[in-house]
């Protein structure tokens, strides 16, 4: 399926996440506990030594050049190179009845580390990522004994010297494989799968699929559905493929189908949102000189005026059918159909049916995008259209427009105006953002 809401991560974005990353796996390593190492071996005309290298300190590990590139259809691939790190020791000795100990510096030069990571998806929805595999190749160990026999150390330097560096090979993969498992995939794991809105309303940010790699971006498809919370059901109309634009500059682009936008309406009019009450107290004076009556109606309705003389009056706003909206390069555009209910307000407050009207209007949507949330507002126009029923005795003008001015009247807009959340891990935010419609 197509998704609604995508996540393009380009190489520029990748190369900002990859710094923090590194910055975390330096210091990793820099707390790596290595073991004791000890052995015998013989020495020409001097027969068996017995050694122990104990107490091994890695007092720093430095990661200066690294890249990360993706791999197409698998995921990234992170690469290190130069690396070094310094190790401080205790060593002891024993030929036959001789025994030494001392101390000993060790610098690891020009360490190569390649580590492969398959992303993926789990059951829930959720980003996953494990390491798929990990090489280190250490090109060179300086060791310097300190102690009496500075002859004898060098005898046994060739034994330590190859068992420490592939004991270090094998604890910095180690330490990558935990570092992926317990700090890279919990953060992954922050990404919302589903985010609430409101008491009605939540959006589904699940993954469709696993993140697709290619030579030039990482894109991420989520479901991007609005839901009603009450009363979850299929969305009658399918996602459309959605397009990306070519350009690449960005760290990242969130891509928003009208599919995602439309599920909105559609959530809501599930959750029964999308009733209005309209009454002349709510209609902004200072904008419009217009009273909710029927001495202001019988313009259009004369019998109103003698069945209820002077009376208030109050529309209910319902949408009969899900408003759909359509993306051009101005913005959001929609046409709703709204059916409204007139009635009279009688002197003992109840409610007296007059007429209903199917009116169509022409909304237009401001969106954008502050703190992590699409946020917006709607530029109401005029609503056209004509009674369709009446009550008896009355009959509701054949068309009539409805001057009803801005988010005002219409209260759903403070629903744009707190925004929706953007499917963000956590401690992620944006700036420089730029807004784009597209057809």
């Amino acid at each position: 399926a197509n998704p609604g809401f995508v996540v393009r991560v380009t190489q520029a974005g990748l190369d900002y996440a990859h710094q923090q990353g590194i910055a975390v796996l330096e210091k990793e390593l820099a707390h790596l506990k290595l073991p004791d190492i000890s052995g015998d071996f013989r020495i020409r005309h001097v027969g068996k030594v017995h050694y122990e290298i104990s107490r091994l300190d890695l007092r720093s590990f430095h990661l200066p050049y690294s890249r990360i590139s993706l791999v197409p259809n698998v995921g990234l691939q992170v690469s290190i190179s130069n690396a070094f790190a310094e190790v401080d020791g205790n060593w002891r000795v024993k030929i036959y009845f001789v025994r030494d100990h001392g101390s000993f510096d060790l610098k690891v030069e020009n360490v190569y580390i390649k580590i492969s990571l398959r992303l993926g998806s789990d059951s829930s929805g959720k980003p996953t990522v494990s390491t798929s595999d990990c090489s280190t190749r250490i090109s060179e160990v300086r060791v310097h004994f300190s102690g009496k026999f500075g002859w004898l150390y060098n005898l046994f330097y060739d034994a330590v010297e190859y068992r420490f560096r592939k004991i270090l090979e094998s604890e910095v993969c180690e330490r990558v494989v935990k570092s992926v498992r317990s700090d890279l995939q919990p953060y992954l794991q922050t990404l919302p799968v589903t985010a609430r809105i409101d008491a009605m309303a939540g959006i589904d940010y699940s993954l469709v699929a696993p993140p697709a790699a290619t030579a030039k971006y990482l894109d991420v498809e989520l479901k991007g559905e609005f839901f009603s919370l009450a009363h979850r059901s299929s969305v009658p109309f399918p996602p459309l493929a959605l397009a990306f634009p070519s350009d690449h500059d960005r760290m990242v682009y969130f891509g928003a189908s009208s599919y995602f936008f439309n599920t909105a309406g559609f959530a809501y009019q599930a959750a029964g949102a999308l009733v209005f009450e309209i009454t002349d107290s709510m209609i902004p004076k200072d904008i419009i000189e217009f009273h909710l009556n029927t001495s202001t109606f019988s313009a259009f309705i004369p019998q109103l005026e003698g069945m209820y003389p002077d009376m208030l009056m109050k529309l209910r706003l319902s949408a009969p059918s899900t408003p759909f909206l359509s993306i051009g390069p101005e913005g959001l555009l929609l046409q709703p159909v709204v059916d409204v209910q007139a009635y009279a307000i009688l002197p003992n407050s109840s409610l007296a049916p007059l007429f209903l009207l199917g009116l169509t209007g022409n909304v237009s949507a401001v969106i954008d995008v502050k703190s992590g949330r699409i946020v917006g507002s709607l530029k109401v126009g005029r609503y056209e259209g004509g009674a369709e029923e009446g009550a008896a005795g009355v009959y509701g003008p054949r068309s009539l427009l409805l001057p009803f001015p801005s988010q005002r009247v219409l209260s759903l807009p403070a629903r744009l105006g707190e925004g929706f959340p953007l499917p963000l891990p956590d401690r992620t935010q944006l700036s420089n953002i730029l807004l784009r419609f597209h057809q």
